[in-house]
C-alpha cells in the first residue's frame, strides 16, 4: 500500500486581511462555488480549506503552485465531517501516484487554522 502525507498551518489573520483586500477575488481564485456556499462567511473555514489546499499539494508532491487549488475541492459529507474531492490536473497527479482514496482532518483555534491529510493507494511506497 502506498501512503503519502501532507501537513499545513497557518495564521487566521493573515486569511482574513487578503478577503478584507481582495474580497471576491481572491474567493473565486482560491475556492470552488461548493467550498464558498459551505463555508459562507466564515474566516476560519475559508483559513482551514486553504490549508488543506496546502496539504493535499505536499500529499501530491507539487506544492503550491503547479496544480490549480480549485482542482482541490474540500466539502463536508452528511455527517459534516471534511471530504477531499480532486478535479481536472489534481486528479491526474493523484492517479498517476496510485493514490485514491483520502482522509482529512481540519481544526482551528483563534487564531490558527491546520489541515493534514492521508492519501493511499496502490503500488510501492
Amino acid at each position: 500500500m502506498k501512503l503519502a502525507t501532507g501537513v499545513d498551518i497557518l495564521e487566521i489573520e493573515r486569511v482574513a486581511g487578503v478577503v478584507e483586500r481582495q474580497g471576491a477575488r481572491f474567493k473565486q481564485r482560491f475556492f470552488t462555488p461548493g467550498e464558498l456556499a459551505d463555508a459562507g462567511e466564515n474566516i476560519a473555514s475559508l483559513a482551514a480549506r486553504f490549508a488543506a489546499k496546502e496539504a493535499i499539494s505536499k500529499a501530491l508532491g507539487t506544492g503550491m503552485g503547479r496544480v490549480p487549488l480549485t482542482d482541490m475541492e474540500v466539502l463536508r459529507d452528511e455527517q459534516r465531517a471534511p471530504q477531499v474531492h480532486l478535479h481536472g490536473e489534481a486528479l491526474r497527479v493523484a492517479q498517476s501516484l496510485g493514490l485514491h482514496t483520502w482522509s482529512i482532518s481540519l481544526s482551528h483555534s483563534e487564531a490558527y487554522a491546520v489541515a493534514f491529510v492521508v492519501a493511499m493507494g496502490d503500488g510501492p511506497d
